[in-house]
Order: structure tokens, then sequence, then C-alpha cells
């Protein structure tokens, strides 16, 4: 049995939106796609590359999974560590309109029945089932508990628009803290593993 992971980007007011470029994502009118790109450095780099080498299956929403398989099928070098991985692993993808998917290694997940869905592809995974990015699928698995893992990367940048990873009604969730870091751009790396429903008090009691 696998382990479900989420690695995303996020901005310091907490978007997700439109990491990689001006073009990746402009729904509802944002125009502040590529807000990653000042802030890319080698230290960032070596933390996707080790979340990479843990994955044993990639779960992605339609979005991502189109960008993903827009670039990565192209990029053939075996020695590649994320190329390699996303080529060669199983790919899920959480769609209701994709039929045929010509990416190799794809398959589509019913989303009338998504979760017992994933909930199988994990079963059949060894190592991480990983998502990256995802905005609304990634939103849909925290409201059901099926994250185990998140990796936060933030970025030093607040933009004031965007799609947020966690938005209003979502569960009350608490977390433990497992890996902090940062790299010399000012990216701070968390890891954060679910303990359950967020408890409450009164400070001084």
């Amino acid at each position: 049995m696998g382990k479900l992971t989420l690695t995303t980007f996020l901005t310091l007011d907490g978007v997700m939106q439109a990491p990689g470029g001006p073009q990746e994502d402009t729904s509802d009118g944002f125009a502040y796609g590529g807000w990653v790109f000042p802030f890319a450095d080698e230290g960032m780099g070596e933390f996707v590359t080790e979340v990479f080498g843990r994955a044993g299956a990639f779960l992605l929403g339609r979005r991502t999974y189109d960008i993903f398989a827009g670039y990565w099928p192209k990029q053939t070098d075996p020695e590649d560590p994320i190329a390699s991985p996303l080529n060669v692993l199983p790919k899920y993808v959480a769609s209701t309109t994709l039929k045929d998917p010509e990416w190799a290694g794809t398959t589509v997940l019913d989303g009338e029945n998504l979760q017992s869905e994933v909930i199988r592809a994990k079963d059949r995974t060894e190592g991480e089932l990983q998502v990256h990015g995802s905005g609304r699928l990634a939103q849909y698995l925290l409201a059901r508990d099926l994250v185990e893992e998140l990796n936060l990367l933030v970025f030093p940048v607040f933009l004031g628009a965007g799609r947020r990873l966690f938005p209003t009604g979502g569960l009350p969730t608490a977390f433990e803290l497992t890996y902090s870091g940062k790299t010399p751009a000012g990216v701070a790396i968390h890891t954060y593993r679910p303990t359950g429903r967020a408890a409450f008090g009164q400070i001084g009691d």
C-alpha cells in the first residue's frame, strides 16, 4: 500500500495558481502566472528531485495533467530525475471528460466514484502516490482526509488574487511538522503530516 502525498508551490497568501508561467492558467482573469520564476534556484530543484525520487505513481487533476502531458513526454533523457519517473511510472488523472489519453501509462479515474478510485490506486502503489499542483483535486482530497503528507514550498511573494490551496469551508485539521528548510532564494519548505481534527481552547486557562 502506498502513501498519498501532495506537493505544491504557494505564495505567502496561499495562492497556488499558475506558478510556472504566464499562460499556464489564466482562468478567472488571473494575470500573475509565473511567480515562481524569480525564486527558482538549486535548493528548490534539489528538494523537488528528492520528492520525485520517492514516487511510485502520480495522481493529477485534468489541467495539471494536460500541462505535464504537453511537456514531459518530449523529455526523453532516462537520467532526468523528473522526466524519467513521470514517463515510466503509472499516472492517474481525475477527469469526467478525458477518454483516450495519449501519454503512455495513464489511467483515467472515474469522476463519479473518485474517492474509491483514488483509494484503490493508492493500494496498488508501491511508494508514494504523488499529487503535484492540481488545485481542485487537492482540495477534494484534503476535504476527505485522503492526503497523508503535505510538501508546501512557500515563496516570498504576495499576489492578492488567484486560486488558493485552502479554501473557506475546509475541514479544521491539525498537522505535525516533520521537515522544515529554506533555499538560498528564500523559499520556505515545510512537510506536514495530518494528526486529526484541530483542537481549540482558551489561552491562559
